[in-house]
């Protein structure tokens, strides 16, 4: 019987196999591992050049903080504060899943929203996560250590005077562009030069080095105003209580200087923080001053008579007869509150006379030269001062003028003005008759006015808007203690395309102080008030009163009222 037996191998047959097996596998991984590295530093290697640098190097942009905004006397009206803008890259947050929730929670973001972000912009490698955080915040965050977020250091706007300035500084947005006012029209100025900056990260996205090129950030330029804040404060917060009062619209009152034409305070009434962007309306930060016209009323009635005077046809004594308190022009009556009867030109302004000052205008004047006349005052036109969506008014042309229009054109109706178009025709009646330009901005070389009025005419002017302020005239409630005032009150009905409102009116006070040495000029308008009267001299008179009171004693302008000064020190035994 056979039986099958295996037969042994010689050892070393066997050996020799297992050692060309290993061999013949590593020769095979280290040809894949040459042709890897072929592959890769010869024929992959500009595409995996431009990735690292791409992932590791990248090239940002930062900016320098916007100028400062300031008052005549230096104090900041607006100013640029640090603040930390957190953001990441999305090409690397992708690749971090596990951490989304914890950063979507930490941001104050719904993990839906972050994904919705994440992916919107997965090619992208940078995307804002909260602009303008608290610098505290910012670390908390990046203390989490999460790849791809990091921190920018940005601007953000902060206005120290709040609402008193608002309308006129005007505010900026996230990206602190100017959006309104001196923000706006001198965004170019204020606004910084941005630098670039390049980043070196290490492999987990963190910046380990940064280098500066040849364009550093610069900041913006400052910018410095006319404006007073002592002033500006004092005309907001009368301004303010009166809008209160008489639950009017709206309010808005100028300060200026005669004799540069500089705007010292220019406040309105809504008004909004600029530092919360929560009430950014049009209704409350439109600069009304500038934006808004209104028919002046009898406010206008001193540049009729001026130009009257001008001519030589009248004097301030010349009669006027307005008896028996209105008259009718074809078929259209005009009014007086009374019957003053045969009155000179001097009462016509003190008595604001509508009869008074049409019958000058129809008799006296012609189309032409009224029109002419307030086109030199600067109506029908921008005042130039350089502030957003100033309004140039309107003004018919004379060859459109029937005799109702010529004669209701002299106390200030159908022709719409601003404010501050208003304001700087007074500065011709205050400083012997230059029509300034205004300004907002500090000069350092005056800018030469143009002569309307000659000094004689002014000085008859002043003698009349003195009467009209005083207690014969109709703005004795401007009167300021131990100062001679000079001024006219106005109270015109609102007026839109429907025609004329019977129970809404605009009451204004237009004038300047002192009266002998005018130093300052200053416009009051109150829109639509709806209790505690409606004449210019129950709503508009005691805020110039306020204003002027305190802006005299702030300026330390000396006192021109002897007999009231002389009272006022010895009376009180």
């Amino acid at each position: 019987m056979t039986f099958w037996r295996r037969v042994p191998q010689d050892p070393s047959t066997s050996g020799s196999g297992r050692r060309r097996f290993v061999q013949w596998t590593l020769l095979a991984v280290l040809a894949l591992m040459v042709v890897r590295a072929f592959y890769l530093q010869i024929l992959d290697a500009p595409f995996l050049a431009r990735e690292a640098r791409r992932q590791a190097i990248q090239t940002i942009q930062e900016q320098g903080h916007r100028g400062m905004i300031l008052d005549r006397h230096g104090q900041p009206l607006a100013i640029s504060t640090p603040v930390d803008s957190l953001w990441g890259n999305p090409q690397l947050l992708l690749k971090e899943r596990a951490d989304w929730p914890v950063l979507a929670h930490a941001i104050g973001w719904t993990l839906a929203r972050f994904q919705r972000a994440l992916h919107a912009q997965r090619h992208e490698q940078f995307m804002y996560l909260r602009r303008e955080a608290d610098p505290r915040f910012a670390q908390k965050v990046l203390d989490l250590r999460i790849s791809g977020v990091a921190v920018q250091r940005e601007y953000r706007r902060y206005y120290p005077t709040g609402s008193a300035d608002a309308t006129v500084i005007g505010f900026t947005n996230i990206d602190d562009q100017g959006q309104d006012g001196i923000e706006l029209a001198y965004n170019a100025w204020l606004s910084p030069q941005p630098g670039h900056a390049t980043v070196i990260r290490d492999g987990l996205g963190d910046p380990i080095a940064i280098h500066y090129g040849r364009t550093r950030p610069r900041p913006g330029k400052n910018l410095v105003l006319t404006l007073d804040q002592r002033i500006q404060y004092l005309a907001y917060h009368a301004l303010k209580k009166a809008v209160r009062y008489h639950r009017a619209r709206s309010g808005s009152v100028i300060v200026l200087n005669p004799y540069t034409g500089a705007i010292l305070a220019l406040a309105n009434v809504p008004s909004f923080n600029p530092n919360t962007r929560a009430d950014l309306n049009s209704v409350y930060y439109r600069d009304r001053a500038v934006t808004d016209v209104i028919e002046p009323g009898s406010s206008l009635k001193p540049f009729t008579v001026a130009l009257d005077l001008q001519t030589g046809r009248i004097t301030p004594h010349t009669l006027v007869n307005t008896a028996p308190g209105h008259y009718w022009v074809g078929p259209d009556k005009i009014s007086d509150v009374g019957n003053f009867g045969l009155i000179d030109v001097n009462h016509v302004i003190a008595e604001s006379s509508n009869v008074g000052a049409s019958k000058i205008a129809l008799t006296t004047l012609t189309r032409r030269a009224m029109y002419q006349n307030f086109l030199r005052l600067g109506f029908d036109q921008s005042t130039g001062s350089g502030l957003p969506g100033e309004s140039p008014g309107f003004l018919a042309p004379p060859n459109t003028w029937e005799p109702i229009q010529k004669a209701t054109l002299s106390f200030g109706y159908g022709i719409s003005v601003t404010p501050m178009q208003l304001a700087r025709a007074y500065t011709a009646l205050a400083n012997g008759g230059i029509l300034e330009p205004i300004s907002i901005v500090r000069h350092t070389k005056p800018v030469k006015g143009q002569r309307v009025f000659s000094r004689r005419v002014v000085l008859e002017m002043r003698r009349m808007l003195e009467m009209a302020a005083s207690p014969v005239g109709t703005g004795a409630t401007a009167d300021i203690v131990n100062y001679r005032v000079a001024g006219k009150t106005g109270t015109a009905h609102i007026a839109d395309a429907d025609g004329y409102h019977r129970h809404q009116y605009v009451a204004s006070f237009a004038g300047f102080a002192p009266a002998t040495d005018p130093r300052l000029v200053a416009v009051v308008v109150i829109r639509d008030p709806t209790r505690h009267g409606y004449y210019g001299a129950q709503c508009a008179a005691p805020v110039f009163r306020a204003v002027m009171t305190g802006a005299l004693r702030l300026l330390n302008i000396p006192p021109d009222n002897p007999e009231t000064l002389m009272a006022s020190v010895g009376g009180g035994g």
